[in-house]
């Protein structure tokens, strides 16, 4: 299967749905597979006193609270309804992730495929097992996490797709529920698990690209990565490492004022991350291990056969000195050399003449 490339809009609209719809049309433009925006109410996301990342403040007016920073950042419902028209009309999947349990309402309302969680919901136990109730599979980002926590969420997650609405959660519950292999199944068909290291931009020294691998094998489930550094060479990196989905914030100019935007890709460089994905899957091929089309011709050249070292006479018994291995290829491999070596020669050769093992002598 093809990787998914997911263009994270995220709150690059910076609350305008003019902006919004710009970055609709530049990421069906750049080929993404998916657009993807934020679905959340400030009051229900974070506290009045709530501080900003780093990030945040460096970035963002440094007396204005996280609150009044996301306040500033939300769409309306109206909005995603046009929003979501748009991308069918672009042949964009429209995609969202929610932070409450009332903005994962809309999305199902909406009509999503299918629900994203960001890195900071992995330990948000009641939302991830109303997203797995839902039904709709789920991509999980998992930065800031171990390997235990990511365990412990996809317990929940087994439990909500698993287990009859009415059973009781509990941590203990969770931990049976992955445990179960009805539950889990469910959950290796459902979820996708995305590596990710949560800062922006990330420094490439510290994104550990192998604990990508080390999920996918510890988990025996789907894995993607979520790439937050500059520019797009990690991505191709994980792509090449097997991973299923590629999720990448864009911006329509890095000069735009916001938490994000320095953070994220310009659509020319959106544009050619989606080609050099192609190219690279295009590149891995099937992994199965034969001569390509292209390289059948040029085995007679590069190749090498038996030939006579020396003048042979018919009937003449054939020794190692009468023997030389050289291009072209075609004739006898040279792993017959020792089976012609002691052989009686059916036929005269002369220098150079490609030595006959197909006869008996």
């Amino acid at each position: 299967m093809p990787t998914c490339i997911i263009a994270e809009a995220g709150v690059n609209h910076n609350g305008s749905l003019v902006t919004a719809h710009q970055l609709v049309d530049a990421a069906a433009d750049a080929g993404a597979d998916v657009v993807k925006f934020q679905t959340f109410r400030a009051d229900k996301l974070v506290t009045r006193q709530a501080n900003k990342a780093a990030y945040q403040q460096r970035l963002t007016d440094g007396g204005q609270s996280q609150f009044d920073m996301l306040k500033a950042l939300e769409l309306s419902e109206s909005a995603h309804r046009e929003l979501l028209q748009h991308c069918v009309e672009r042949g964009i999947e429209f995609m969202s992730s929610p932070f409450d349990s009332e903005s994962l309402d809309f999305l199902v309302a909406l009509g999503v495929k299918r629900i994203k969680l960001g890195s900071g919901e992995l330990t948000n136990a009641p939302l991830l097992l109303e997203v797995a109730r839902t039904g709709l599979p789920v991509i999980l980002s998992t930065g800031m996490s171990t390997l235990a926590d990511v365990e412990a969420a996809l317990g929940v997650l087994a439990f909500g797709y698993g287990k009859p609405a009415g059973s009781s959660p509990s941590k203990a519950a969770f931990r049976e529920a992955w445990a179960d292999a009805v539950s889990r199944s469910a959950v290796l068909k459902q979820v996708t698990l995305l590596h990710c290291t949560t800062e922006y931009p990330a420094p490439r020294h510290q994104v550990n690209l192998r604990a990508m691998t080390t999920l996918k094998n510890t988990f025996g489930i789907s894995c993607g990565y979520s790439d937050h550094t500059e520019g797009h060479a990690v991505s191709l990196a994980a792509v090449a490492l097997g991973a299923t989905f590629i999720e990448k914030h864009f911006t329509l100019s890095r000069t735009m004022p916001g938490p994000d935007h320095q953070a994220s890709v310009e659509p020319p460089e959106l544009k050619a991350l989606v080609e050099g994905v192609r190219e690279i899957e295009a590149a891995l091929g099937d992994g199965i291990k034969v001569p390509m089309a292209v390289e059948i011709p040029n085995m007679a050249v590069a190749r090498k056969s038996l030939v006579a070292a020396n003048a042979i006479a018919k009937g003449a018994v054939i020794t190692a000195q009468d023997l030389a291995v050289k291009r072209p290829g075609g004739g006898a491999s040279p792993f017959e050399y020792w089976d012609a070596v002691g052989r009686v020669a059916v036929q005269a050769y002369e220098p150079d003449d490609l030595i006959r093992c197909d006869q008996a002598p």
